[in-house]
């Protein structure tokens, strides 16, 4: 039986699911399949129930919710008007990438596969389910599940006789997505107009809101190891709307200094100006939020990720490009299964960025032709924080509580989070300063009934969602908040002290602090939750409270279900089983609420 059209589809949020998409995509030219590759919501939902061979990559987001750009596919899909044996054509499988270290886990991988057996399709082989936390990073459970899916979709489409695959070891050479033409006679200046705040009617990704920062203060210490901010952006004409638990989402800008290195290594000039053609117009259109002409500089410094840590297909790619030897094997090496040991210990753990690849590279980075730049370098993804103030207390505001990102690897320079520092290096003192943004709805909600208790926990810049929360509660009248609140010391991070004390003195907030260094033995928040057993029973037993976490990932948002399971069953008399089976049906209830990252 000859191979139908291999069609791979993909829900991502930061690149990295379009990215594998893309390569599985690249794997079935090897083995010389028609194949397409397209992001899930692009694709027309209804043609699914005439497709026979989908691969489908999907990560998970937030608290276990699709991508953006799945969210329509994800909608359509689980109709419950769809019959039960609409997908009978259809063979499939599914990859999930996520991060074991959340809770729900590769949880939109699992369920869209469940919803594809329901409608009849057949699955190919098991779930593939990607984990950042693996030693090697989500490739090492990418590389073999992809060795399974091909060795199946062989057995049941057989090549041709004759036919033989490309090798692993010869380029494959594929025509860039955009042709680079470059214009002299353009005299708009358009980083210029970038940098003029404009009033979009909705902000969204692609018509971002240029707000102007107008507060930008370090919150902790001086001698505190941590830098903090508290940032504040002027949003007056912006129609933006949010309440308590919505995030805030913006691009951040690479530095003068990594733009000049990235000029000077493709010999670009940084004022010349171009436009791109598409090369494939029926499946690739130029990027909405990149201005038609535009600057090598814009482009550098506006959209291209060339600061982060590539990924193996900047490796592929930038292997197509050598001419010299030893460079070619090196790059193949990273390009392979076998060499992702080898890729980890160069690129991933010590954080090398692409800039440092490609000066590493001298011979083939000279060979990089410019057509090429936004298949080699990914696109700036947004970067969104917990909004950290309510409009109820500050009108036409958006306030954040930013951890600035720095730290040593064995590379001479320390690494950098891009949009933290970026965000830390704009100075309203200095003059005007603006940074797109938009709003989302966050995974957070708040109970609506102004006798319902709130119990939050959040230490460090957890606590943002939670001070937008309190704002707002106690501007409608809601006094019956409680706050665990953890960090190192009471005088170097202790964030948002003097508001706390006012709302404690105000009788609107009864507050739990954990210092965790500020006494020989280690204190945190889930000591200080295990210690209010009584207090949380009653308030969630008797007066119906929510109950929330905001935080990082690791240990915290466990130790801090363990402590409030503890309590249930030292004061409620349950059983292990009865405990868990109490938060989860509070989760289900929406009364236990976390919004937690790595």
């Amino acid at each position: 039986m000859s191979a139908p059209t291999l069609l791979i589809l993909y829900g991502s949020q930061t690149g990295t699911a379009q990215d594998t998409a893309e390569r599985i995509g690249r794997q079935a030219q090897r083995r010389r399949m028609q194949v397409r590759v397209e992001a899930l919501d692009i694709y027309n939902v209804a043609n699914l129930i005439s497709e026979t061979l989908v691969v489908f990559v999907c990560s998970t987001t937030g608290q276990g919710d699709p991508p953006d750009n799945m969210k329509n596919f994800w909608r359509f899909v689980f109709r419950k008007s769809l019959p039960a044996g609409s997908l009978c054509r259809l063979d499939y499988a599914v990859l999930g990438l996520g991060d074991s270290s959340y809770p729900r886990f590769n949880f939109v991988a699992k369920k869209l596969h469940k919803r594809l057996m329901q409608l009849g399709a057949s699955v190919l082989l098991p779930v593939g389910l990607a984990d950042d936390q693996h030693d090697l990073g989500a490739d090492g459970v990418i590389d073999p599940w992809i060795t399974s899916f091909w060795e199946k979709v062989l057995s049941l489409y057989p090549p041709p006789a004759g036919q033989s695959p490309i090798r692993d070891d010869e380029p494959l050479v594929l025509p860039p997505r955009y042709v680079f033409q470059f214009v002299d006679d353009v005299t708009e200046n358009v980083a210029d107009r970038l940098r003029v705040p404009q009033q979009p009617i909705s902000p969204s990704p692609t018509h971002p809101f240029l707000a102007k920062v107008v507060f930008n203060e370090r919150v902790t210490k001086a001698s505190h190891f941590q830098d903090v901010r508290h940032i504040e952006f002027d949003i007056t004409g912006s129609s933006i709307e949010f309440t308590a638990g919505d995030v805030v989402l913006m691009r951040p800008s690479n530095t003068r200094e990594n733009v000049e290195q990235f000029c000077q290594l493709l010999r670009l000039d940084p004022d010349r100006q171009f436009t791109l053609s598409p090369t494939n117009s029926a499946t690739c259109s130029i990027p909405a939020r990149l201005a038609q002409p535009c600057t090598v500089r814009c482009l550098a410094e506006t959209f291209l990720d060339i600061a982060a840590v590539p990924r193996r297909s900047f490796f592929e790619l930038l292997a197509t490009f050598a001419t010299d030897e030893r460079e070619r094997e090196k790059l193949a090496e990273f390009s392979s299964a076998q060499g992702q040991d080898e890729l980890h210990s160069y690129c991933n753990r010590p954080r090398r960025t692409a800039l440092e690849v490609l000066t590493d590279f001298p011979h083939t980075t000279a060979e990089l032709s410019v057509d090429y730049l936004l298949d080699l370098f990914p696109e700036i993804q947004p970067r969104s924080f917990s909004i950290a103030s309510s409009l109820q207390a500050h009108p036409n505001r958006i306030q954040i509580l930013l951890a600035v990102v720095q730290y040593k690897t064995k590379m001479y320079l320390p690494r950098k989070g891009l949009c933290s520092s970026w965000l830390a290096s704009l100075d309203p003192r200095l003059g005007d300063v603006f940074v797109p943004l938009w709003v989302k709805k966050g995974s957070m909600k708040f109970p609506k009934d102004p006798e319902t208790p709130v119990v939050m926990v959040g230490p460090g810049t957890g606590v943002a969602p939670f001070r937008a929360a309190l704002q707002e509660r106690i501007a409608q009248g809601k006094t019956a908040n409680v706050l665990f609140f953890g960090c190192r010391s009471q005088s170097k991070d202790f964030y948002c002290s003097a508001e706390w004390e006012e709302m404690v003195k105000a009788g609107q907030l009864t507050l739990f602090t954990a210092f965790s260094r500020d006494q020989e033995d280690k204190i945190y928040v889930q000591q200080r939750v295990k210690e209010q057993a009584v207090l949380l029973w009653d308030l969630i037993v008797n007066k119906n409270a929510y109950f929330y976490i905001a935080g990082n990932a690791k240990q915290m948002p466990t130790a801090v279900c363990d402590a409030l399971k503890e309590g249930f069953r030292s004061q409620g008399g349950m059983s292990s089983s009865q405990a868990d089976e109490m938060l989860v049906a509070m989760e289900r209830a929406g009364r236990f609420q976390s919004e937690t990252w790595s």
